[in-house]
């Protein structure tokens, strides 16, 4: 029975996967996740460590019993860069081969910030800036930490700045990986009285950027901006990317469907039933106005398109619409010696239905229920009505 099922969830595949089944799987969820693709950096490495776990008949077996803590144990979380992963299985230092070389150079952790945007920025396009900090190689040592052959490789750990040490545990021994304690996990050792005096031996020094952050017109919630080389420098790897994730800010009056916009507005009885003007305040400078030709009756809750006044397309399509429900407001009372006029511009009332003579006819009173009786009815009204759908879908047409 398999302890734990993290790896195979993030491949989506069975317990039972075969070996075809996990690379198919894992070229699928990687080649949608790669960073180069637009993917989230981070997702894309789990799912690639899970894949070099279960691809690797001794680890899957540990992981299958005992779990992750099992292949800690064993030291087997570590592993290689998913960059080199994925070009080992796939090819090349780009998509789809490219003619790179399978043993990319290691790269830096990349950078990822979040930046929430309001939906009249992702309407008009804007430009913000983003400050970060970030490690640079030192410019007086340059990125080597002391004097010239001051950096010798750790003789406790033999410069690989882990230790393996071995505990039994009854008939069983186990082998345990850990960072090592006299290089701090670096691999290598530098005397006192030559370290650098800027850095104190660390190499790098942090160092505070400005990026200018473009926000395209159009640009949707999820999308990211990559700044190549941007993240932290290291002597031994590649600046990896800073990566900007676009998070759309929810809006008080329009709701955004792909590129389409979905409003509601309130109108009066008289403006529905005679006619009018109102207006839409947009996204922009801009005011939309609506006139209703006298006799056009506006029925509540009907939902119009106003064609080519949505989000516009970042890659230069058509826009999308806008789509407006209105909402017709009723007047809390009527002067009664004006219904005979209504009676006159409106079509006669329904008739009473007719009813067996046996059936007494009893009238009775109308009161307003309170607030607490009002909700829940409506509550259950809209779980029978919708089966939890939205009250109103637009749709393209």
């Amino acid at each position: 029975m398999v302890k734990e099922t993290k790896y195979y969830d993030l491949l989506e595949v069975p317990v039972d996967a075969s070996e075809s089944d996990l690379k198919k799987a894992y070229r699928k969820k990687a080649l949608r996740l790669h960073p180069d693709k637009g993917g989230d950096p981070e997702l894309f490495k789990e799912v690639t460590h899970a894949y070099e776990i279960l691809s690797d008949s001794d680890k899957r077996r540990i992981y299958d019993s005992r779990g992750e803590a099992g292949l800690s144990e064993q030291g087997g979380m570590g592993g290689m860069d998913p960059q080199d992963l994925f070009s080992q299985l796939f090819g090349g230092g780009g998509f789809f081969g490219g003619g790179g070389s399978r043993n990319q150079v290691r790269k830096t952790k990349d950078l990822v910030h979040r930046v929430h945007v309001s939906l009249e920025d992702l309407y008009r396009g804007k430009t913000t800036k983003l400050a970060l900090t970030r490690n640079i190689l030192c410019s007086k040592c340059g990125g080597k930490g002391g004097k010239e052959g001051a950096v010798r490789p750790c003789g406790g750990c033999g410069g690989r700045g882990v230790k393996l040490t071995l505990r039994q545990m009854g008939p069983m021994i186990q082998q345990i990986q850990s960072s090592c304690d006299d290089c701090n996990g670096t691999g290598e050792v530098i005397n006192p009285k030559d370290r650098c005096s800027q850095c104190k031996g660390k190499k790098v020094l942090p160092e505070k950027k400005i990026l200018e952050v473009h926000i395209d017109k159009g640009m949707k919630g999820g999308q990211t901006i990559t700044f190549r080389g941007e993240s932290d420098q290291s002597p031994n790897a590649e600046s990896g990317d800073v990566v900007i994730v676009v998070e759309e800010k929810p809006h008080d009056r329009f709701k955004r469907q792909e590129n389409n916009l979905i409003t509601e507005l309130e109108i009066d009885l008289l403006t529905a039933l005679g006619g009018g003007e109102v207006a839409i305040k947009h996204l922009d400078d801009r005011a939309l106005l609506i006139r209703f030709i006298p006799g056009e009756v506006v029925k509540n809750e009907s939902v119009k398109v106003i064609r080519g006044q949505g989000m516009p397309s970042q890659r230069h399509h058509e826009p999308g619409d806008l789509y407006v429900k209105f909402i017709v407001k009723f007047p809390d009372n009527i002067d009664s010696s004006k219904v005979g006029l209504l009676e006159k511009a409106l079509p006669p009332r329904n008739p009473m239905p007719h009813f067996p003579k046996n059936v007494h006819l009893e009238e009775v009173d109308l009161d307003e229920p309170d607030a607490r009786s009002a909700n829940a009815m409506a509550d259950d009204a809209m779980d029978e009505d919708h089966d939890g759908e939205p009250r109103v879908q637009c749709a393209n047409q």
